[in-house]
C-alpha cells in the first residue's frame, strides 16, 4: 500500500525535564505506539501524551535544540 495513502506525520512531544522527543505516525497516538515500541517504560514515563506540537519535515531544523 502506498504510504499516499496512509500519510504519517512528525510530531513533537514534551518531556517532563523541558525537552521533547521527536516521533511520527498517522495520529499523535499511533507516533506514541511507535515510540513504545522503541523506548523502555522509563522513557515512556517521561513523555508528556497531552503536549504536542505537529510539524513538518521542513520544520525540524527549527527544533533540533529541544529534542532530548
Amino acid at each position: 500500500m502506498s504510504s499516499f495513502s496512509n500519510p504519517h506525520h512528525m510530531y513533537l512531544f514534551a518531556l517532563k525535564n523541558g525537552k521533547r522527543k521527536l516521533a511520527y505516525g498517522q495520529s499523535p497516538e499511533d507516533a506514541l505506539e511507535i515510540l513504545n515500541v522503541r523506548l523502555t517504560p522509563a522513557e515512556m514515563a517521561e513523555i508528556v501524551r497531552e503536549d504536542y506540537v505537529k510539524i513538518n519535515q521542513r520544520e525540524l531544523q527549527k527544533y533540533v535544540g529541544q529534542l532530548g
